[in-house]
């Protein structure tokens, strides 16, 4: 570990390459396009694709070993392992959907969907991790803008699958299974841990505001474009040049690293010019740069500096903390919420639990709709159901941005716990699931914005407050053990909950027309209880909210006291 100089600059070529992956990272959002072809290619029953959306769900977010990973090797190798996970998963599913390969076993594609999802998992944490620590005091922001592109991927695909692949979902998996792997390639060398950001610069606002702005301008035209394409009967070169312009678009964010090269600052010229040697290379060198230490004062001895701490009482922290600095003594006390905690110091701890749960009950019961979103639509008398995936990607980009920099602008002014804001989107949610189950005519696509809005949010805010409450050091570790409430949600309200009345409901349908060949299920009554039941989980989660919100306020108010985020002393272990 290092002691930074103040006024040095974070590499925001390296952010501007973080939003390709998060885009390329989405590719679990994805299953909603091809979900039909496994249905009716290989003859799967609801349940059986619902359980294939829990291996979706669950290889996207069990990332524990990304976690443990990314504090051990650099993010080019966290990457390389995830490109590898993408080609070989998601080749086999493209084997079984273009009947390339005859009769694989469906325990064969449940691994193989794991197995491709969970590249998302080594993706998002070899970037998520690396630009959190190399913006420790703006984390909220970085959360939002990283997830908010994140949240943008299922519009993104739906771009290319409707414009570029023609629909076809044998098309789309080998467009993951190769596509992925190459972007991974070409971007790995600039995701690396450079020299965080001090937060004295003052075009640092500037910057993050206009990568903000940059997404919105793409999400806007996201879903402008897909609207328009179902519309009007666009032509060949119209549809090719708005793919065009969507990749313009993504490139936004490397505005600001070429703008600092050709016009650099004058704060940043005076700091290479400190630096030895004068290179800005130094910047970027390492992941022992990534962690924010301070200086410690240097005892004349450590024997003597014992000796004090056993004669006097009232200077015992003082002579300890000297002590620890030439290496006598090993602090044992536990950290206090807000210091770096082990995870299995952090384990320990009520709060941990309690955002656990409340993460998985917002993202669990999200979920849920969104692996059915395709059934929910058709169920309801909506064939063209792309246009309700950009319609919830959209507004779940929206959750995640706004989730980001709204949270980031309350804690600074007022101290208020991120949390918060996690109680309001749960109690929205209660009304969400209540208008998906009325089956109003008109009320469909209102109440997939409002689910997909509620759903971002719960991402953006849970990232920052894992990491302020227990630190950066294993934030790697808590935050791929907190997402791991997104495939239980699955499992439990999607795989046994969905999926088992879908099949009850299609077969009662069944019965009564035995001259459908089809046992597909139609009308309100295919997912009414489900919705009913998550209205009713969503209670529960949003009483958890508000006492973890009471229990975290006191260390927001110590961290953000005066208004600006300040780094705790680390407790040593």
């Amino acid at each position: 570990m290092v002691t930074l100089k103040a006024g040095s600059r974070p590499p925001w070529v390296g952010l501007g390459a973080a939003v390709w992956v998060q885009i390329a990272s989405g590719s679990g959002y994805t299953f909603p396009l091809y979900s039909h072809s496994l249905k009716s290619v290989l003859g799967y029953s609801q349940h059986q694709l619902t359980m294939l959306g829990v291996a979706n769900d669950m290889g996207e977010n069990v990332g524990l070993l990304p976690g443990y990973a990314c504090n051990k090797f650099p993010p080019w190798v966290v990457l390389l392992i995830g490109a590898f996970a993408c080609f070989f998963g998601y080749g086999v599913l493209w084997l079984a959907v273009s009947r390339t390969v005859q009769c694989l076993p469906y325990w064969l594609l449940w691994i193989a969907l794991c197995v491709a999802t969970n590249s998302s998992a080594w993706l998002t944490t070899a970037v998520l991790v690396t630009n959190m620590r190399n913006f420790p005091l703006s984390r909220g922001t970085v959360a939002g803008i990283l997830k908010g592109y994140g949240g943008l991927s299922a519009a993104v695909f739906t771009e290319i699958y409707s414009i570029l692949l023609h629909g076809s979902s044998s098309k789309l998996l080998m467009f993951l299974a190769l596509g992925i792997p190459v972007l991974c390639f070409v971007v790995m060398y600039f995701v690396r841990a450079c020299t965080p950001a001090s937060g004295e610069d003052s075009s640092e606002h500037g910057h993050f505001l206009f990568t903000q702005a940059a997404s919105v301008v793409l999400g806007i035209y996201l879903l402008t474009t897909t609207l328009l394409s179902h519309i009007l009967h666009l032509t060949h070169p119209i549809s090719y040049t708005f793919l065009v312009i969507m990749i313009v678009l993504l490139m936004a964010p490397l505005a600001i690293p070429i703008k600092m090269t050709f016009f650099p600052s004058r704060a940043r010229k005076s700091w290479i010019t400190d630096q030895p040697g004068g290179s800005s290379d130094s910047l970027c060198e390492g992941e022992d740069k990534a962690v924010i230490t301070e200086p410690l004062m240097k005892p004349s001895s450590s024997a003597a500096q014992l000796g004090s701490f056993l004669e006097n009482d009232d200077e015992s922290e003082v002579a300890m903390l000297l002590a620890e600095g030439e290496g006598a003594v090993k602090k044992k006390r536990r950290p206090k919420r807000g210091e770096d905690f082990k995870f299995s110091e952090a384990v320990i701890k009520a709060d941990f639990w309690l955002l656990f749960l409340v993460y998985f009950v917002g993202v669990g019961s999200g979920v849920t709709v969104l692996n059915n979103l395709a059934q929910v639509g058709i169920a309801q008398g909506v064939h063209n159901t792309t246009m309700l995936l950009s319609l919830f990607s959209f507004c779940n980009f929206l959750g995640r941005l706004g989730g980001g920099t709204v949270s980031e602008h309350f804690v600074r002014s007022n101290s208020i716990p991120r949390t918060i804001w996690m109680t309001c989107t749960q109690v929205t949610m209660i009304i969400t699931y209540l208008l998906f189950a009325s089956a109003i005519d008109g009320t469909l696509y209102t109440a997939t914005a409002l689910l997909g809005i509620c759903y971002g949010v719960q991402f953006s805010i849970m990232i920052p407050t894992v990491s302020e409450l227990f630190g950066l050091t294993h934030f790697g570790i808590f935050y791929n053990f907190i997402s791991l409430g997104n495939p239980l949600g699955a499992f439990l309200f999607s795989g046994l909950l969905a999926g088992y009345i879908y099949d009850t409901e299609a077969a009662k349908q069944h019965a009564l027309d035995p001259s459908s060949a089809s046992i597909s299920c139609s009308g309100p009554n295919c997912f009414r209880l489900t919705f009913l039941v998550l209205a009713g989980v969503c209670c529960v989660g949003s009483i958890l909210s508000i006492v973890l919100t009471k229990r975290i306020r006191p260390v927001y108010q110590m961290l953000y006291s005066g208004g600006s985020f300040r780094l705790p002393q680390s407790s040593n272990h």
